[in-house]
């Protein structure tokens, strides 16, 4: 049997089990946490605008694209280890778009297609390795596509050829260049990710033909450079369910998730100053931010010309939280940088530790370590690893409830207790488009 199919069996017949469906469930809210704010015109976005105006059909693949790009237009949506991306904000939108096209609000299956399409999103990542990353691609948008595939193939109840087809005509679409860090292009692959899994579910649906095997094995060969570990995407599926280990990473900051640490470390910093925070500020000379080698290669903006930028800025995200003690999401919306993180952001250098592994080799091991140099000679510094970051509990209820502060009856349903609470949320979030 090809691994294809071995593949389609597994997506259509596994049996996600009760812990998994709890994570789903806080997947799904945090999702909702971080669209809203776009849809509903809380915080400013120019780009959603202009798409709804290029996507006005109505049609669940047009829906599946605005809602992939809301979701991820902030850059604080949840992201996944394995995966090196950001599986929910392409998975949820294909599957809500579907469930409203449809009018299939069975919420048991929903979750479970969630949960099929995060454990295809981590294994994919690891069977293509970290070199797909590192020539360049974006992982949410290429492997993105597939998973959302997977999620679509479960909800849609696709047997196992029809699902072989839909990964083949998805992997066939499935692409997204890092390149576009720092513009509207970045949140955008996240819809054109949703959007292609959806077409690629009504061809498959519909009966047009495609290859049901080698697509996939091609596809991983060419994004990995010939490195790539097929075996990994069916060894232990759902054992445990990806969504559970390691799981989604929810955000704390509306930043890139390479910058987190960074951050953490900075504010460690600031609260152990003995002052105010105005005379750390003036006694500072200079600032240092080490990391292993390659650990900033999402964060690679040093001087960000815009608040989007900026979200990819170690020299920013460090600047911004020693002056207010956070990161504002105003400091990182569209518009103009502001002068003030910038002014101190140009005292920040990059010193990569060269005795640390690579990055590439292993980013669970990445660590920011910052150094404040005083005027006086005294040396402030902060280490912090991508595992205490993680270690800290994301309060992802009060990022709902923030968002959602004058929506009591989306906050209510937002738990996907039954089918009528998914009814509910699927409409509320198409009506938003």
């Amino acid at each position: 049997m090809s691994l294809t199919a071995q593949l389609s069996q597994l997506i259509i017949r596994s049996r996600p089990d009760h812990a998994a469906r709890q994570q789903a469930r806080e997947g799904v809210q945090d999702f909702l946490a971080v669209s809203w704010p776009v849809l509903n015109r809380q915080v400013p976005d120019s780009g959603l605008p202009l798409l709804k105006t290029l996507y006005r059909d109505g049609g669940p693949a047009s829906r599946a694209l605005l809602l992939g790009y809301a979701a991820h237009a902030l850059d604080y949506d949840d992201f996944h280890a394995d995966f090196r991306g950001h599986p929910s904000v392409v998975i949820l939108p294909a599957l809500l778009a579907w469930a409203a096209e449809k009018r299939a609000f069975d919420a048991a299956r929903f979750l479970d297609a969630f949960i099929i399409g995060v454990e295809m999103a981590g294994r994919l990542g690891l069977a293509i390795t970290q070199s797909h990353y590192t020539l360049g691609y974006h992982n949410t948008a290429s492997l993105g596509t597939l998973a959302a595939a997977a999620a679509l193939a479960r909800f849609s109840g696709a047997d196992v050829h029809q699902t072989a087809v839909l990964l083949g005509i998805a992997a066939t679409e499935a692409s997204g260049l890092r390149a576009q860090f720092g513009s509207a292009v970045k949140p955008l692959h996240a819809g054109f990710a949703a959007e292609r899994a959806v077409r690629a579910a009504q061809l498959a649906l519909a009966g047009f033909d495609g290859q049901p095997t080698s697509v996939l094995e091609s596809f991983l060969s060419l994004g990995s450079a010939d490195r790539a570990q097929p075996e990994a995407l069916l060894d232990f599926w759902g054992a445990p369910w990806r969504i559970v280990t390691p799981g989604l990473e929810f955000k704390p900051f509306a930043t890139c998730a390479g910058t987190h640490s960074a951050a953490e470390a900075t504010r460690e910093i600031r609260q152990r100053w003995a002052g105010s925070p105005e005379e750390l500020l003036s006694a500072i000379d200079r600032i240092s931010v080490a990391f292993p080698p390659g650990g900033d290669i999402a964060a690679s903006v040093r001087q960000p010309k815009n608040g989007i930028e900026a979200r990819f800025s170690l020299e920013y995200v460090i600047a911004a939280m020693l002056i207010y003690g956070d990161l504002r999401m105003a400091d990182f919306a569209e518009g103009e940088v502001n002068p003030q993180i910038m002014a101190l952001a140009a005292k920040v250098t990059r010193q990569p530790d060269e005795g640390a592994p690579p990055d590439a080799i292993n980013p669970a091991l990445r660590f920011h370590e910052v150094t404040l140099l005083l005027h006086d000679g005294t040396a402030l510094r902060q280490r912090r690893t991508r595992q205490q970051s993680l270690a800290t509990p994301v309060d992802v209820a009060g990022k709902l409830r923030a968002a959602l502060a004058d929506e009591q009856a989306l906050l209510a349903c937002s738990a996907l207790r039954d089918n009528e609470d998914l009814r509910r949320l699927a409409q509320a979030l198409t009506a938003a488009l």
